[in-house]
């Protein structure tokens, strides 16, 4: 477990932050904005969770706890044969498939989509649009990251199984406030 007992420590008063195996790098690089994009995601989720409840909020409890462990998976650039005794905390295939087995049970009970699905209707909804292109941006940071340096596949899997979660528990609000907000193309002419 972490024990903070200090929040400032002036370690990155040089423009400079460490990652989980101590490597001193810069704020500015890549592995960094990654944490970043996937923490501000993870606040977005946060200020979501403050229309939900019941079901919907235990999700995204979850999620949040996630993300953490998604930040702690990142922090730590990966090493070819991790040592099996001090495997760090990685992302795993069962964090994902919990996502899936849950947007299956949310997309059943909605019916098919006729349209795009604009970004609002009930605040929940229109909260878990916006973390939804949050993760978005998170899961093309990861991207980016992966082309450069070895990432941890499930990482990846993980958002880009996230923002579809988002997208359906947010249609599943809708549905209990009266339906989506649906694309009318043309609409503004």
């Amino acid at each position: 477990m972490v024990r903070l007992t200090r929040i400032y420590t002036r370690t990155g008063d040089d423009g400079r932050t460490a990652l989980g195996d101590g490597a001193r790098v810069p704020k500015h690089a890549l592995r960094v904005e990654t944490l970043g994009a996937v923490d501000e995601a993870n606040a977005a989720i946060g200020i979501a969770r403050l229309h939900t409840g019941g079901e919907a909020d235990g999700m995204l409890a979850a999620i949040q706890n996630d993300l953490f462990d998604l930040g702690a998976d990142l922090c730590l650039p990966m090493t070819e044969g991790e040592e099996a005794a001090r495997r760090p905390l990685r992302i795993i295939a069962a964090q994902t498939a919990r996502l899936e087995a849950e947007i299956d049970r949310m997309n059943a009970s909605l019916a098919p989509l006729t349209s795009f699905i604009l970004p609002g209707g009930a605040p929940a909804a229109a909260h878990l649009h916006y973390a939804r292109t949050v993760v978005r941006r998170a899961e093309r940071a990861i991207a980016l990251l992966a082309e450069r340096e070895t990432v941890n596949g499930e990482a990846l899997a993980y958002v880009n199984r996230l923002s579809d979660h988002l997208f359906v528990l947010a249609r599943r609000i809708n549905a209990e406030a009266g339906g989506d907000v649906t694309w009318v193309p043309g609409a503004g002419r």
